[in-house]
């Protein structure tokens, strides 16, 4: 049956009204309109959109933040500029170019269509909507308030993307010359230095233990090159599926809150996102202890889980979050309990936290900006390091033998 995007106007009052109506023909959507004490002043006919197959995996594909950043701020500008939820969400399901959030974003449109509400047709998708997206908006549903709601969400994917580019930006240049140093040790390795342990080879000299060492290395690399790529891919893969089980969690959130340098920037990032993050969620009316259980779940180390899992059973309890906080100086910094004590005396605890998300993300920028300035000396201390242990190898043996011939 067709579709028609139609407004009318109240008969008796004149105001103008839109909306959708599945019809037989314009005759039809008119006749409806009258019965509902409305006139019919202008329609169109939208296409009905097709039976959408989602496949299975694509219900656990991640799409990019950027995407779903778009996606929430553009949602909240038609949604206030008073266009129905699936008719904004069957608008940017066009917009998009990401075939596969097209296709969520289409399943999503039916779902409301259907009947359903947004929240239930996003909560078919966690991967993509985790749960912040579906608790926020099922607020927002339910209080009448959707539009501040997802103006609450772009605020807060707009913040959590930036502060994202801002801290894989600071770690390109760090990356970019450990893997040139990788790919130069590599060549050294097995083009260059046989040529020279060549000669090594005919002296009839001792070679001094760095020089054996490294030319076990070449031989291996040369002789042994799909073994070298297997045991480096097995390596890769070893340490990603560790990283997932429960003890490689504990180990990796220990060593990135531990490091000198990063363990700072991940302590402010962790920092930044728990009161943004927890800001949002109090501002949008969720209660503390749902709050909490959000956070929890989306904060990725695990000592900041443990600490925020520990405080929903010390609230319900009656104690308060900040002096739960207090307990774990080793990752929250004392300024967070003591801005969040403020709030919680004064009952302004969704203000203040957001201007200590500010603080924190500012203090992110800093740092990041500041980031070569800190890292270039380790990493020409690592270079000179690597050239100084390879220059003495392959010269000890050279003075060995000029002794020789005296």
């Amino acid at each position: 049956m067709p579709k028609f995007l139609y407004t009318a106007k109240n008969i008796t009052t004149g105001e103008s009204s839109g909306g959708e109506m599945d019809v037989k023909d314009e005759k039809t959507l008119a006749q409806d309109l009258r019965e509902r004490g409305l006139l019919l002043t202008s329609h169109k006919e939208i296409e009905t959109t097709k039976s959408i197959n989602i496949k299975f995996f694509d219900r656990f594909t991640s799409i990019p933040l950027k995407e779903k950043m778009v996606f929430m701020r553009n949602l909240a500008v038609m949604v206030s500029s008073g266009l129905t939820v699936s008719r904004s969400i069957h608008n940017l399901s066009v917009q998009t170019k990401n075939k596969r959030f097209n296709k969520i974003l289409l399943s999503v449109y039916d779902d409301v269509q259907s009947g359903k509400t947004l929240s239930d047709g996003l909560a078919r998708y966690p991967s993509v909507f985790d749960e912040l997206f579906v608790s926020m908006i099922g607020v927002g549903e339910v209080s009448g308030n959707l539009e501040e709601v997802l103006e609450i969400l772009a605020l807060q994917l707009e913040k959590e993307s930036d502060l994202r580019s801002k801290v894989l930006g600071a770690l390109i240049y760090p990356a970019v010359i450990v893997v040139a140093m990788i790919a130069i040790a590599i060549l050294m390795l097995t083009y260059i230095l046989p040529k020279i342990t060549g000669v090594f080879q005919d002296m009839d000299v001792k070679l001094p233990a760095t020089t054996l060492f490294i030319m076990g290395m070449s031989d291996f690399l040369r002789n042994h090159a799909i073994l070298s790529v297997v045991v480096s891919i097995t390596v890769v893969f070893a340490v990603k599926i560790f990283s997932g089980t429960k003890p490689g969690k504990r180990f990796f959130s220990l060593v990135f809150v531990s490091l000198p340098i990063v363990g700072n920037i991940v302590i402010k990032v962790n920092c930044a996102r728990f009161a943004r993050i927890y800001s949002s969620l109090l501002k949008s009316g969720i209660s503390v202890v749902s709050g909490l259980a959000i956070v929890s779940k989306t904060l990725g180390n695990v000592y900041y889980k443990e600490a925020l899992a520990e405080s929903i059973a010390e609230v319900q309890k009656g104690v308060d979050l900040s002096k739960v906080i207090y307990r774990y100086p080793r990752i929250f910094p004392v300024l967070v309990p003591q801005i969040l004590e403020v709030g919680e005396e004064t009952g302004k605890t969704e203000s203040v936290l957001r201007r200590l998300a500010e603080f924190y993300e500012e203090e992110v920028s800093q740092i990041t900006k500041n980031m070569s300035s800190i890292i270039e000396p380790i990493l020409m201390l690592l270079i000179g390091t690597s050239v100084g242990f390879f220059a003495v190898a392959m010269l000890q043996p050279m003075y060995s033998v000029l002794e020789n011939i005296k």
